[in-house]
């Protein structure tokens, strides 16, 4: 698989990497054995970053990196996150960035990870009462301690990177960003090519609609989409014309509704490293047929013509969900 840097951290990954949220919470049932397979499957595929969060199934996802990662930490790079401190049984949250808080969350992580270091650590949001400079400091110490390699920061607006950058090298910055959500084009990517960041696209399907494998009916009852603005019944039908678009797209391409949206986001810039999860197998191998796919410019504009800035209908989180978001 081509590579791709991780801003100036020296890291180098797969151009494709893994979200691994849902392997433990978020969208439906679980099954560790089966994302065990796919973890596995993915890296021998040639998928070396791999991206978890401690608020990802209250440290479960954690944990079951850390069993993948035994025996093969050479060859992965590991990114977590921090900040989003959840209320046990319900989605709702706080956010904590303060110096105390970030130490404490890095040996937890560290403890279920089962690793000595970590390659990329974000702060999952922001909270604003806490000064920039302290967060950031805190997050240097680990650096200088050996127990983080690279620094990133998750959904923060352009000034925000470019403060942040100022006080310590930011090796990614990670946001969603997909035909459905191009907000990042509105100054984010911009700020991260100067400051020499890269760009980490998660939920780069639209939490998996726009593969036109999602409808409503389909959600289980412990999917949280039920709840989402965009899955809700007032905004889905004007969002199945996007899938429609996409579908469309990609048939003239003869490629799947994935490969087309994958391998737009990744023509974007070798600086953009989408990042699609997945617990199946099958999906997996859909999304890294995404790499054979090459759009000429010609193409490139004629999709972001049909599916412009602001196209879907529907807030990306709900007022929960925002906390942090763009700070």
């Amino acid at each position: 698989m081509k590579q791709r840097s991780i801003g100036q951290s020296g890291l180098q990954v797969g151009a494709l990497g893994l979200g691994c949220m849902g392997m433990s919470e978020f969208y439906g049932e679980t099954d560790d054995t089966q994302s065990l397979a796919t973890l596995e499957h993915a890296l021998d595929a040639g998928v070396t970053l791999f991206d978890t969060a401690d608020a990802y199934g209250f440290g479960a996802n954690e944990e079951l990196l850390g069993r993948f990662l035994r025996g093969k930490r050479e060859r992965v790079t590991l990114a977590t996150k921090f900040g989003l401190v959840r209320k046990p049984g319900s989605y709702e949250r706080r956010v904590d960035n303060s110096p105390a808080y970030i130490r404490s969350a890095c040996e937890a992580s560290l403890r279920r990870l089962g690793v000595e270091t970590i390659d990329l650590y974000y702060i999952h949001r922001l909270n604003l009462e806490t000064p920039l400079e302290d967060s950031i400091g805190a997050l240097a110490e680990l650096v200088k301690a050996g127990k983080v390699r690279a620094i990133g920061l998750s959904e923060v607006s352009p000034d925000t990177l470019r403060r942040a950058a100022a006080l310590h090298p930011i090796a990614a910055v990670q946001s969603e960003y997909s035909l459905w959500t191009r907000d990042p084009e509105q100054g984010v990517l911009q700020a991260c090519r100067e400051v020499g960041a890269a760009f980490c696209a998660y939920s780069p399907l639209g939490r998996g609609f726009l593969t036109g494998q999602v409808t409503s009916d389909s959600l289980d009852a412990k999917d949280f989409r039920r709840s989402n603005p965009r899955f809700a019944e007032e905004n889905l039908q004007g969002n199945l014309r996007i899938v429609e678009t996409v579908k469309a797209l990609a048939a003239e391409k003869a490629c799947t509704p994935a490969q087309l949206a994958l391998a737009w986001l990744l023509a974007q810039g070798d600086d953009v490293i989408p990042i699609p999860g997945t617990k199946r197998i099958r999906y997996l191998d859909d999304n890294l047929g995404a790499l054979k796919v090459a759009l000429s410019a010609e193409e490139l504009a004629r999709i972001g013509a049909a599916l412009p800035i602001g196209v879907a209908a529907g807030g990306r989180y709900t007022e929960e969900g925002m906390k942090g978001l763009n700070a």
